[in-house]
């Protein structure tokens, strides 16, 4: 396992010093860079789980296909996950249990549902402190988990990846899917947020 983690961290410096000469080199602005990476972290890659959670906010069927097949379940929508191979397991919250996702060795992380990690997902501080104090940590990043409500920490490994099923917000009965999942988050997915109504 740990060649795996290894691997990562030497793709990510290879990632690093290919950006620096190409920016070095005039080939790159490291402003567009940024926009695609934003892109994919934020809109692209979270899409493939959003639609997943919408479709098992309407559909029991699917969501229990989901919740025991992911990759299965997920391809049904026709949706680009790529090369991951990794099983995935899909957590569900419920009004009595709140799950949180972690890699507490690097940032092992279904990217292809997800999209791109974030910063604070890779960081010594989210991997350690959640496991030791998940409600503290819910709590400085938005979300409080009430006393009665377990709080599940999972860590994600090469071997098996999460992936957090939300609750379904109040007030979106007959909402369609698309609009369901535009309240779906990378956040939420990982266990740290909430989908929310908002202005959607």
């Amino acid at each position: 396992m740990s060649h795996d983690h290894d691997h990562d961290d030497e793709n990510a410096l290879r990632a690093e010093a290919l950006e620096a000469l190409l920016t070095e080199k005039g080939l790159v602005q490291p402003a567009l860079v940024d926009a695609i990476v934003q892109r994919y972290e934020q809109d692209i890659g979270p899409m493939n789980g959003a639609r997943a959670v919408a479709r098992a906010w309407v559909d029991p069927e699917y969501k229990q296909r989901l919740l025991s097949d992911a990759w299965q379940a997920i391809g049904e929508l026709g949706v680009t996950t790529g090369p991951e191979l990794t099983p995935i397991v899909v957590l569900e919250n419920t009004p009595a249990v709140h799950n949180v996702v972690v890699c507490t060795l690097c940032s092992c992380y279904p990217s292809s549902v997800l999209g791109l990690p974030p910063t604070w997902y890779k960081s010594p501080p989210y991997r350690s402190r959640v496991v030791r104090e998940p409600r503290v940590v819910l709590g400085e990043m938005g979300v409080d988990v009430a006393p009665d409500v377990e709080v599940r920490v999972w860590d994600s490994s090469a071997e098996v990846r999460y992936m957090v099923l939300p609750e379904r917000p109040a007030g979106t009965d007959g909402w369609s899917e698309e609009r369901l999942a535009s309240l779906v988050t990378r956040d939420a997915m990982i266990g740290v947020a909430r989908p929310g109504v908002g202005d959607a």
